[in-house]
Order: C-alpha cells, then sequence, then structure tokens
C-alpha cells in the first residue's frame, strides 16, 4: 500500500513540474499582417542579441510538380542563390558572408525555405536580398546548366553513395501510389535535363510570388523601422497570377500490406515499416507521434529495449513521424546484427506495436512523453532563426502562427487511451508497407563502376 502511495506521489509531482514549466515557458509575441501584394509578415521582436533572422517561406515544395518535371522545387533551392537583375552571380552569399551573417536554404514535399540570419544592423541587406530573390530572380540558361550539375552532384552524395540512401525513396513510393509525395524532393534527373528554359521560368512565375510566401522576421528590430523598409523592399512586388495551384489529390486508404525486397550494396540488412498516418495538425496526429516517441525516443524507448538490447536482434531500432501537410507516415525501422533473420526483426517489431494495442501504457510512460516534448518545444525555439521558421511553417500549414505557442497543449491533453485508440487504428497490417533492404553482389558491383 505504501509503495502504490509512493507511485501517485511521485506522479502528482512529475505532473506539477510538468505544468510548472509550461507555465513558465516564455510566450512568443509576434504581429503578423498582409501587404496588398498578398505577402504574409510576421514579426517577432528580440533584443536578447544583437542579430537577426530573415526569413522567406514559399509553399512550394515538390508536391506542387508536375509528375514530367519532379526535383523542380529543390531545384529552384539552388537556383535562386545565383543572382538577381541586381546581384551578380555568386554574389549572393558573399553579400551575407562579408556582413558576417550566414545563409541557407531547405526543400521539403510542401515548402521551400530560404533565411540569413545577419548582426542586427545589417537587417535591411537581408531584406534587399530577399525581395531580389522574389521580384527578378536569374532564371537563364546560364544558372540552369550550372545547378543542373550541383543537383546531379548532391544525388550521388546523398542518395547514390550513402548507406541506405534510396529508403526513403523507394518507402515513399510504396506508400504512394497517387498523391505526389511518391516521387523524392530532389526528383528525377532524367526530368530536370529534359527541363527547357521556358518550364524553369515558368515555375519562378507561378509560385515564388508574394502571395505564396510569408515573410517571417526574428530578432532585434524596431517595429517602426523594419515596417517601412518591409514596404519599401516588397510592397512593390506585383502579386502572382494566375492563382497558385494546389494538388486535389486524396491518396486511397489501403486494403492489405504491402511487401517488397530491396537489393542493393548494403551488407546489413534493414527492416523499415511504414503506415499511413494523419496530417500534421489533425487531432489524431498528436497521439501518433506521442507513440512514436514511446517507440523510439531514447535508449530506453521501447523498439530500442526490446529488439536491441533484450533480444539482441538488431544494432538500432526506432520509429519517427513524418509530419506533412496532407496525410503522412510513420517510418519505423532495424537494422539486423549479422546472421539474423530480417523475419525474425519484423516479428519483434510488430510484437511492440501488438502490446500498444492491447495494453495502456503506464501513467510514468506518458509523463515521461510529455516532459520530453515540452522540452522539445523550448529547445526548438532557442534561437532567432527557429523562431522564425516555426512561426512561419504554422501559419503556412496550419493558419495559426500563435500555436507556437499553443501546440503544445494539444500533446499534453493525449491521454493513454488516444494513444491506445491511435495504434488500433493506424497501426495495423493492412496500412502497412513492410520492406527488406538486403545485400547482393550484383548490385554492389554496379554500384561501384
Amino acid at each position: 500500500m505504501q509503495q502504490i502511495l509512493s507511485k501517485s506521489v511521485l506522479l502528482v509531482a512529475f505532473a506539477c513540474i510538468g505544468l510548472t514549466s509550461l507555465a513558465q515557458q516564455r510566450s512568443i509575441e509576434f504581429e503578423e499582417y498582409d501587404l496588398k501584394n498578398g505577402l504574409h509578415v510576421i514579426l517577432h521582436e528580440d533584443h536578447s542579441t544583437p542579430i537577426v533572422a530573415v526569413t522567406v517561406m514559399y509553399h512550394v515544395g515538390s508536391k506542387n510538380e508536375n509528375p514530367e518535371r519532379t526535383g523542380m522545387a529543390h531545384f529552384f533551392e539552388h537556383l535562386l542563390f545565383e543572382g538577381s537583375e541586381n546581384i551578380g552571380r555568386g554574389e549572393f552569399s558573399r553579400y551575407v558572408e562579408n556582413a558576417g551573417g550566414v545563409l541557407n536554404a531547405n526543400t521539403t514535399n510542401d515548402r521551400t525555405f530560404y533565411y540569413e540570419v545577419l548582426p542586427s544592423n545589417q537587417l535591411e541587406l537581408g531584406l534587399w536580398l530577399e525581395s531580389e530573390r522574389m521580384l527578378h530572380a536569374k532564371v537563364e540558361n546560364e544558372g540552369i546548366e550550372t545547378q543542373r550539375e550541383v543537383v546531379k552532384e548532391e544525388k550521388r552524395q546523398r542518395m547514390d553513395n550513402q548507406p541506405y540512401g534510396n529508403l526513403l525513396s523507394e518507402t515513399m513510393s510504396r506508400v504512394y501510389n497517387q498523391h505526389p509525395y511518391r516521387w523524392p524532393v530532389i526528383g528525377s534527373m532524367d526530368h530536370l535535363n529534359a527541363a527547357n528554359e521556358a518550364d524553369f521560368i515558368d515555375f519562378y512565375k507561378t509560385f515564388y510570388v508574394p502571395n505564396n510566401a510569408v515573410l517571417s522576421i526574428s530578432g532585434d528590430f524596431d517595429p517602426k523601422e523594419i515596417k517601412k523598409m518591409i514596404a519599401q523592399y516588397f510592397s512593390g512586388i506585383p502579386k502572382g497570377t494566375p492563382e497558385v495551384p494546389r494538388p486535389t489529390i486524396v491518396e486511397p486508404s489501403k486494403s492489405q500490406e504491402v511487401r517488397d525486397t530491396i537489393l542493393g550494396k548494403d551488407q546489413l540488412p534493414l527492416v523499415v515499416q511504414a503506415y499511413s498516418i494523419p496530417a500534421q495538425g489533425e487531432p489524431d496526429f498528436y497521439a501518433v507521434d506521442m507513440l512514436n516517441q514511446l517507440l523510439s525516443g531514447g535508449e530506453s524507448s521501447r523498439l530500442n529495449r526490446a529488439v536491441v538490447d533484450e533480444k539482441q536482434l538488431a544494432l538500432f531500432c526506432g520509429a519517427f513521424s513524418f509530419p506533412l501537410e496532407d496525410p503522412g507516415v510513420t517510418l519505423a525501422f532495424s537494422m539486423a546484427n549479422m546472421g539474423v533473420d530480417p523475419m525474425q526483426v519484423e516479428e519483434a517489431m510488430n510484437m511492440e506495436i501488438e502490446k500498444v494495442k492491447n495494453t495502456l501504457i503506464t501513467e510514468e510512460e506518458l509523463q515521461k512523453l510529455k516532459n520530453q516534448i515540452e522540452s522539445n518545444f523550448v529547445s526548438g525555439n532557442a534561437s532567432v532563426a527557429g523562431v522564425a521558421e516555426s512561426l512561419a511553417n504554422y501559419h503556412m500549414y496550419l493558419g495559426d502562427a500563435n500555436l507556437i505557442n499553443t501546440e503544445v497543449e494539444r500533446y499534453l491533453k493525449v491521454t493513454r487511451e488516444d494513444i491506445m485508440a491511435a495504434a488500433k487504428k493506424y497501426y495495423g497490417s493492412e496500412n502497412r508497407v513492410t520492406l527488406y533492404f538486403l545485400f547482393d553482389e550484383e548490385a554492389a558491383n554496379e554500384s561501384q563502376n
């Protein structure tokens, strides 16, 4: 009886710690408004350090591409550093680096994100650069040919020459049969080679327009001055026409498990299981995401403890949510130990899934998950660039930038029963893709030639 009381006291204490940390979490204040050309502006003022992040997120990713011209969004991530009418080729990065700043960009299935982090006295430089990118970037054959080679080399380094570099592309092409998530973000090199200058110009004029973008700025600035500068650099950029196209394809539900074997050069067998899950922001997404953290969050996670430590079937094992604007995917994976039959690994992974379907997780596990989630929210917004990106993401995907302050509450409301229900609803065999990545000597020899 004393043991039960002690455990209850500990749970209450942990819950109080979680609520206290949430209450003490710094609320992120921001202001947002629209320019007449449709550009959405979000401003977060933070004078803790003399730096500022100038970011632009365009609502275009690989899912917006023509199926015969895949890879365009990622290609433009590179191409739009080529310069503009007022910025010479190769000078874009030099401007930022000479000002003591850093810059980069990334592309996903759903959006493209550009950013500069600069000393705050160089704020205007960042605004000018991003307005040039949006207004009249150099989309011409010389830059296109240069970036074709850059993208080919990136594919060789990140996919062709990396262990299991084809994991994501092979998996997504089986999870999705109709939706444009079925092709990789980097796209097809044949499609990019076939694209001509007119194809690239059309893509630029369609998607890289103010009414398809969010200008999100975080850091050390004066609100009155920055609004004047934003008007100066962005208000004269014409609104894009016609209306920005959005894919409307709904991926049909699966009726039975998809199984396949992928032969390649990697020595150790890899078991991958993928489950279709709700889109980011949907009510069930939060229970699914917490389930994946239960299965894979650290060395004490259920998959790691059972498959790696206890049964010693694998070198590592885990699962993670792949949150997307349209319904996404959970990826569970396990690299088998040498000589272990992948079927044994798969069975051990399935056993852990079945346990969550049939038995409620413990109160201790649930509280640990919630503590981890709160910590992740705090650390994710610890930099000015992180805050700017989060604000833009929440506005673009979910139409509510204030979710930067409130989304954590959606996780904290998830119950043990919710997690069990999500496991039963989304982690059935009929909703699963199971792939074995196995070594093949012929494939290994081909990769070396």
